[in-house]
Formats: C-alpha cells, structure tokens, sequence
C-alpha cells in the first residue's frame, strides 16, 4: 500500500531525469555539429584565402613576366641604339680624321705657299737692285790729284734699290749671281798739268777706263760696261793717279749700276 502510493512519484523522477539527459544530450550534439560548421566555415575560407593568393600571386607573376618582357624588348632596344650609335661615332671618327689630314694638307699647302711667295719676294726685291749716285754730298769742289790710284766715294744716292751700294765705302756688292750694267760719267776742267779719270775695278781687276786731258776749258770722260757677277763681286770706281775730278751741286760727277738680269 506503501509503495503503490511512491511509484508514480518514483516514475516522474525517473522521467524527468532521462529527459534531463536527453536534453543535455541533445545540446551536447547540437554544439558539437556547431563547432563542425564552423570549422568546416573556417577550412572553406581558408580554401577560399588560398584560393584568391593563389590567383593574386599569378597576377603579380604574369604582371612581372609582362614587366620583364617590356624590359627585355627596351633592353634590345637601347642594345641596337647604341650600336647604331656606336657606328655613327666611329664613322664620325673617320670622317674627323679625314677632316684633321685634309687640314693638315692644306696647311701644308698653305705655309709652301707662304714660302714660295717670300721666296718670289726675295726673288723680286733681289730682282730689283739699282743705284745712281753723284760724287760729292754738298757744295762744289775737287777730289784729287793722287799719286796712287785712290777708291772713289760717290757719297750724294739718289736710288738705291736693293741697297747694294754702299755710300760710306763707294762700293756696289751683287746681292745675286746675274748680269749687271754700269755706267760712271765725269767732269773736270782743262789743265795742262793734270787730266780727268777714272777706272772701274771688279774684285781689283781693272774692267775699263775713263779719260780726258787738255789745257782748257771742261772734259767730261765716261764709260760703262755690262758684267757677269757672282753674289758677293764688289764693283767700285778708282781715280786715275796724278789726275782730278769736279763735282758741285749739278751733280755732273756720277755712278750708276743695275741689275739686268739674274742667271
């Protein structure tokens, strides 16, 4: 009698604990599956991260290929400019080369010119040689008589291209081997002691002479002669011993010479 009146109590604990345990049961499996989706969640998207560095970093592997490609073809690029480069410098090379031996040429050229023409300056200065002077530098007046032959000093020049003669010796010196004229004109007056003349002398040798003697009035010898001389001949004029000669401010006494032609 007892025990009919606790079991239906009996059945209730019993009831309510295996629904209590059904329940944990239940909520155990419920976040157990939770934890599953959300590691399956995890593992999805870290699929789906793989995934997308994946494709991120065949991006970034086609964009440096494509990178290195534009650099290679500017590499070529620059490679054949600056061969093309190169061959122009060189040709550029050449052609200052030839530039610096044509210049080097025509200096050449020009300085032989140069030379030639001091050479036909020379030449034609030396060409030009001619002098004309008369006796006496001022006022009137006799030289001589001498008892030896005396060099004579023509000191008045009136030309004297070439500067061949030489007015404080009386002496003409070709400058150039060629031929040569000389002309000496002379004046005096007549006495019976003494006569007029001269002698033209080349290196010492007697070439030809000039004289007049009479007792009155004026003389007026004179002489020329074309000569051959060789550079440095000395060409001058002697008066005649025992002999004089007048000169006076017309000039009548007078030596004169020039180059004809040089050979």
């Amino acid at each position: 009698m007892e025990m009919t009146r606790y079991f239906p109590a009996l059945f209730l604990i019993c009831s309510l604990s295996t629904a209590q345990l059904q329940a944990a049961d239940d909520n155990e499996i419920i976040s157990h599956l939770r934890r599953t989706e959300s590691q399956v969640a995890d593992a999805g998207n870290l699929s789906d991260n793989q995934q997308t560095c994946a494709q991120d970093i065949n991006a970034v592997l086609r964009e440096m290929s494509s990178s290195l490609a534009g650099l290679k073809v500017g590499m070529e690029y620059l490679q054949r400019d600056y061969e093309a480069k190169t061959k122009e410098l060189d040709l550029l090379k050449q052609q200052y080369q030839a530039q610096i031996g044509e210049l080097m040429s025509v200096k050449a050229r020009t300085n032989n010119t140069e030379n030639q023409v001091e050479d036909l300056k020379r030449e034609r200065e030396v060409k030009q040689v001619a002098f004309s002077a008369s006796l006496l530098a001022s006022g009137s007046g006799y030289i001589g008589p001498f008892d030896t032959q005396t060099p004579l000093v023509f000191r008045r020049v009136v030309t004297n291209i070439g500067n061949a003669y030489n007015p404080n010796t009386g002496f003409f010196i070709a400058p150039v081997r060629g031929v040569y004229h000389f002309e000496f004109h002379l004046h005096g007056h007549g006495l019976p002691s003494h006569g007029t003349g001269a002698i033209l002398v080349k290196n010492g040798d007697i070439i030809f002479s000039a004289y007049e003697h009479q007792p009155s009035y004026s003389v007026n010898p004179s002489n020329g002669a074309t000569l051959l001389l060789e550079t440095g001949d000395v060409v001058f004029l002697r008066l005649w011993q025992t002999t004089r000669i007048f000169d006076d401010h017309y000039h009548p006494t007078t030596f004169s010479g020039h180059l004809v032609f040089t050979v």
